[in-house]
């Protein structure tokens, strides 16, 4: 477990804090805590989630608050997505809501430590898809793998596009290649030329 709480930025306000209170005692276990992460982080899908945390599902590189009893794990991989997030809660005639807004989810403050997953993400987002975004078309990481290729995927307007080749060649290995140097190429993970699984 890191104590690296100081790289952590959250607020949650002593409304929500009660508010979760509240909610784990309900839960009846022994121990039990909330753990909040960023699901598919950097991309324009973000979503910041806040779960139950039972003893024992908390993972190696979670960062723990202590907060007003009750405990608080953050995933680790998103700390930085979690960067400025806040967590609120406001009471109403309706019995009230939790809040959250975290504004860096989906556009994180990367440096040269961030995991080369999220690098080349942030490259895609914010360099390469505002310019496939014209033609109807987007790209995104399906996985890096062990020999340094970053696997993509095209979607909207370039499927089955002729130009692929061209423009994940030249434009996108190319951006990829100089922004994060230890990219060695990119692949396409659909074969843009086979059309014969389009009849099942």
């Amino acid at each position: 477990m890191s104590e690296q709480s100081s790289e952590l930025n959250v607020t949650i306000t002593e409304s929500a804090q009660e508010y979760l209170k509240e909610l784990l005692e309900k839960q009846d276990c022994e121990g039990i805590a909330i753990r909040m992460f960023v699901s598919s982080p950097g991309t324009p899908n973000a979503e910041t989630c806040i779960a139950y945390c039972r003893p024992g599902e908390e993972q190696e590189d979670d960062v723990m608050l202590e907060l007003n009893g009750l405990k608080a794990y953050f995933e680790g991989r998103s700390v930085p997505y979690l960067d400025e997030a806040r967590v609120d809660y406001a009471s109403d005639k309706m019995g009230g809501q939790l809040t959250i807004r975290a504004p860096n989810s989906r556009a994180p403050k990367i440096n040269d430590d961030s995991p080369i997953e999220d690098r080349i993400n942030y490259v895609l987002y914010n360099e390469v898809n505002p310019g496939l975004a014209a033609h109807g078309g987007q790209v995104s990481l399906v996985e890096f793998t062990e020999d340094n290729y970053a696997i993509l995927k095209f979607g909207g307007g370039c499927q089955g596009c002729g130009m692929v080749d061209m423009t994940l060649k030249e434009g996108v290995e190319k951006t990829l290649k100089e922004m994060v140097p230890e990219v060695a190429g990119v692949k396409d993970i659909t074969d843009h030329s086979d059309k014969s699984q389009a009849y099942y």
